[in-house]
């Protein structure tokens, strides 16, 4: 490959990763957390604590819901608590609005989802996901993720032609931008099989709207609307008959559904949605939606009359559909949820993994552009250096500040929706401004130390409060509440081996570095 080549590759490479790398980063690190969604709930309601909506049956709150909204009964559905935590369910009903609603708050329901539960785990996969930010932030993280895309691809080509030579260099030594860039080229390439699969099913996920209107007028002539409805179906259309019939309780239509999923060869099928359409009629319809484990096709679908529990269609195990099967299939690989818990584990250090690549991009970017023989500075490297510090330190600790307000929250019998995103937010806001004031250097210690207290922290508070529990047998949900404990303080051990590394480099590194103490002083050169 010509020189010329790959140096254009470089700057693609780099650029694309600069516009990307704050996003992606928050993406990974929250991303690697979201893995373990059903751990993170448990951890914040586990069996042993109470909660106003956790003993109510899900036929209780479609009787209450019904009771109190009658117009719901033509379309609701109730997302049931994930098993073993102390959660109740929530419905969700649309009478010309959408509304959502806990089984203690039907008389005063939201139009957002995550607000009616202010879940932890919903709140971390929604940084993962959107970075917190509704509607627009999907579409962001999805031109994120086509970005994303560029820059593995032109990574790849860049490396390609030394690839073997050089796959399993680690250089340590006095040239410390050297071992930052083989850990970076090492986890990039080996990580890549990985890292493809995350770009194009985040940029399907993300972009599937207007990639879906796009193609609606473009190339099916405003006919793919119903197209698209027919083929993701997962239950026949029915009309309501006028007749009135009573209806099976939702604990026997769901275990209905399992037992049917089940006979399709999937080795288990944990209902979490159901839905009614025209609930009391004779021709009610119920599309139980379950999860599956150790397959790609996660989710699957049974659908029901409500009134005889006879099973009208199967989209599950063998009988799942082709495009339900490559749609679960999207999700299955983007989150890992179908291989237990080795996966899971797999994919979290994945994301960390990740979420190392795209710092330590940052990072080599400011070392390459550096002066080496000054001690002031570009003004471009100091502010990448800020920025990175802020916003990366600032993610990691604001999730911490998130789990710390949970618990508040909790304490204080308040809704942790709001204080969730207050201290998530404003610790990384206060964490930018911190590094903008700070000198470099200092600032980078002083981040990663309060970033490994604030895990430490968190987990030993959660681990005190849940003393009682832990003189208890052990059960699966307190070994998983356990282990969101022991892996917070793993990650603070983490930070806190970091700060230290990089309090030895601002001591004994070179003095011309950004991060060197000798050069941590506010001043800047006006060199852009």
């Amino acid at each position: 490959m010509k020189s010329s080549t790959i140096r254009t590759f470089q700057t693609v490479h780099t650029w694309a990763g600069l516009l990307a790398g704050f996003a992606l980063f928050v993406a990974f690190y929250a991303g690697a957390l979201t893995v373990f969604h059903h751990d993170i709930a448990l951890w914040q309601s586990p069996p042993w604590r109470s909660e106003p909506a956790r003993d109510v049956s899900v036929q209780t709150m479609i009787d209450r819901l019904l009771a109190a909204h009658p117009k719901a009964a033509k379309d609701f559905g109730i997302v049931l608590a994930p098993p073993g935590t102390a959660q109740g369910p929530y419905a969700y009903w649309n009478d010309g609005e959408e509304h959502f609603a806990t089984a203690d708050k039907l008389d005063r329901p939201t139009d957002d989802a995550g607000a009616t539960r202010g879940q932890l785990a919903d709140f971390v996969y929604a940084l993962h996901d959107s970075l917190g930010i509704p509607v627009v932030g999907l579409y962001l993280m999805g031109i994120v993720s086509v970005i994303y895309g560029l820059a593995l691809i032109s990574g790849l080509l860049i490396h390609l032609p030394q690839l073997l030579g050089d796959l399993f260099a680690l250089r340590p030594g006095r040239n410390l931008k050297r071992l930052w860039q083989d850990a970076h080229n090492a986890i990039g390439v080996l990580s890549l099989p990985f890292h493809i699969i995350f770009a194009v099913t985040g940029a399907l996920m993300c972009l599937f709207v207007p990639l879906f209107a796009a193609l609606n007028l473009i190339a099916f002539d405003g006919k793919l609307d119903d197209a698209f409805a027919k083929a993701i179906s997962t239950a026949p259309t029915v009309q309501a008959s006028g007749r009135a019939a009573p209806m099976l309780s939702a604990e026997a239509l769901t275990e209905r559904a399992r037992a049917s999923a089940l006979s399709l060869g999937v080795t288990r099928f944990e209902p979490d949605y159901v839905h009614y359409d025209h609930y009391g009629d004779a021709n009610a319809l119920v599309q139980v939606r379950g999860v599956s484990e150790r397959t790609l096709g996660t989710y699957g679908t049974i659908a029901l009359n409500g009134a005889t529990g006879a099973v009208l269609e199967q989209h599950v195990g063998a009988a799942h559909s082709v495009n339900g099967l490559v749609n679960s299939s999207i999700y299955a690989l983007h989150f890992g949820n179908f291989g237990g818990r080795a996966v899971q584990w797999l994919y979290f250090l994945l994301g960390l993994a990740g979420a190392f690549l795209f710092y330590s991009g940052n990072l080599l970017w400011i070392e390459s552009r550096r002066k080496r023989r000054h001690a002031e500075q570009p003004r471009k490297t100091l502010v990448m250096a800020r920025a990175t510090l802020g916003v990366c330190l600032g993610t990691c600790a604001g999730i911490a500040a998130a789990f710390a307000a949970t618990m508040l929250a909790q304490a204080l019998g308040i809704d942790p929706a709001m204080p969730q995103q207050a201290a998530c937010y404003g610790v990384v806001a206060l964490a930018v401004a911190y590094a903008c004031m700070r000198p470099v250097a200092r600032a980078a210690v002083e981040l990663l130390l309060f970033t490994a207290a604030a895990h430490v922290a968190v987990a030993i508070a959660d681990l005190i409060r849940n003393a009682p529990a832990w003189s208890q047998p052990w059960t699966p949900q307190s070994l998983a509440v356990l282990g969101v404990d022991l892996t917070g303080i793993a990650l603070g051990i983490g930070f806190a081996w970091l700060a230290r590394a990089s309090r030895q480099r601002a001591l004994h590194g070179d003095a011309h570095s950004v991060w060197a103490a000798s050069s941590a002083r506010p001043g800047m050169h006006a060199e852009v």
